[in-house]
């Protein structure tokens, strides 16, 4: 990404974010927004160029060099989406070679309608509190894991598992782990490509012991999944009935999410939506289907919760707009015997610190949304990008060249960035976990986890 010329028009929550990330990464990040008092709080923790203006001005857009960009994302906070759509537009017409919008209709996310702005030149529509939603469905999902992707629609799987007081995992080294996995049927059918331990992310050796309370970043084919389970001391549970704190747009969307499942294969048998606001609710009752009851009430109020049965619920998902109430609302549904809890958490100091207090999973939309971003900034060997919550880590799917250093001999022999690891490869209609006498092959697809530091020497291997 060095020397990359990036625009973004919008110093809210996530453009903020953006920019920081990315000035990190060796961009040259210049940031359009009409509120001063953003842009200065902007300037003060992040190395980049801030202009105040109209960010549908073509004046202003010229005078920040549009013509020139790489890239221009347009994430206005507080407006209608339609001043994101035109000033990308606008960027594209003045030059600019990618642009991207965040929208907030998911009508327009439809593949017919996603069609329509592509031919007028936006390169990528995101919905930032839509991602939020798909992420918190997946979790209810995937009930035993803090946080969870698939390559290749489910051919390799990533999950992320927080180590608890009977896991058999327990203090055995990461050599003793392998020789106890080779006496079963799983073998090099999963890997450990990563442990966060009190915010350090950690690529493990062979004598990386595991510890209570560690995340740890587990790759693994279907079929590796059951035995991986077993060391793990997790299981699946069944979740029929969900709780969810917080009308927000997030909230909504998964409530509405939820209904249809229910409607499709009968799996949740209550969905209960609670928010303070009286207007809000009413409004809520009307839009989501007969499936969600809807109430009115304070999650903060513990009493309240009990009065409306929390203790009946399978899941709580906490998605208010206030980090601390979702926290605390996760907290004291654990205390009520909730087998599962997620909170929404949008200040990334507190990611760690709601994983420690009890909290089975954590949804950032800056994150997800980043991923999605990110990808844009790299080669066009890049699938996809993930930001796991744990850790400043990226995951990431390469497409190796022919030719490439990647595929010049046994991974044992490649000497792979150290801030990286090859946890799977997707060849064809295989999947397999990467040894130490993997070869990689052309146009493999290759999952990565790598430490941003290491991310462009990974991309070199690939090109």
């Amino acid at each position: 990404m060095n020397g990359m010329r990036i625009i973004i028009e919008g110093a809210g929550q996530i453009g903020s974010h953006l920019a920081k990330m990315l000035s990190i990464e060796g961009g040259e990040i210049t940031v359009i927004d009409d509120d001063e008092k953003r842009l200065r709080a902007l300037s003060s923790t992040a190395d980049v160029v801030t202009i105040l203006g109209d960010p549908t001005s073509i004046k202003v857009l010229r005078n920040a060099g549009v013509d020139k960009a790489d890239l221009f994302i347009a994430v206005t906070p507080f407006k209608s989406q339609t001043v994101n759509i035109v000033s990308a537009q606008l960027a594209k017409r003045l030059g600019a070679k990618k642009v991207i919008a965040r929208i907030d209709d998911e009508e327009l996310l439809l593949h017919q309608n996603k069609e329509i702005f592509r031919d007028m030149g936006l390169d990528l529509m995101f919905y930032p509190e839509k991602i939020a939603s798909d992420e918190i469905i997946e979790m209810i999902r995937r009930s035993s894991s803090t946080e969870f992707l698939d390559f290749a629609h489910g051919k390799l799987l990533l999950s992320v598992y927080k180590l608890d007081d009977d896991a058999p995992l327990l203090d055995m080294s990461v050599a003793e782990f392998s020789e106890a996995v080779a006496e079963t049927n799983a073998y090099n059918k999963f890997r450990i490509i990563a442990i966060s331990r009190r915010g350090e992310t950690i690529i493990p050796g062979k004598d990386t012991r595991f510890k209570f309370m560690d995340q740890v970043y587990i790759i693994a084919t279907k079929e590796g999944m059951p035995e991986l389970m077993k060391f793990l001391g997790k299981e699946d549970m069944e979740i029929r009935s969900v709780m969810i704190l917080g009308g927000s747009e997030v909230g909504e969307m998964t409530a509405a999410q939820l209904a249809l499942i229910e409607a499709r294969e009968k799996r949740i048998r209550a969905i209960k939506l609670i928010d303070k606001d009286p207007e809000r609710c009413k409004q809520l009752s009307v839009d989501l289907p007969d499936e969600v009851d809807v109430a009115v009430g304070d999650i903060r109020n513990s009493d309240f919760l009990l009065d409306e049965n929390i203790r009946e619920y399978d899941a709580v998902v906490a998605c208010a707009g206030n980090d601390e109430a979702n926290i605390f609302a996760c907290i004291v549904a654990k205390k009520f015997g909730v087998g599962r809890v997620i909170a929404q958490v949008e200040n990334l100091e507190y990611l760690h610190l709601a994983e420690e207090m009890g909290v089975d999973a954590v949804i950032n939309k800056k994150l997800l949304t980043a991923g999605r971003i990110l990808k844009f900034t790299l080669s066009d060997k890049v699938r996809f990008v993930r930001y796991m919550s744990g850790t400043n880590a990226e995951v990431l799917e390469y497409t190796a060249s022919p030719g490439s250093r990647a595929t010049k001999g046994l991974l044992r022999d490649l000497d792979f960035p150290s801030g990286a690891i090859i946890g799977g490869i997707i060849r064809g209609s295989e999947s397999f976990i990467a040894v130490g006498d993997t070869h990689i092959e052309p146009y493999d697809r290759v999952a990565v986890f790598a430490l941003p530091e290491s991310v462009k020497d990974v991309e070199r291997f690939f090109k």
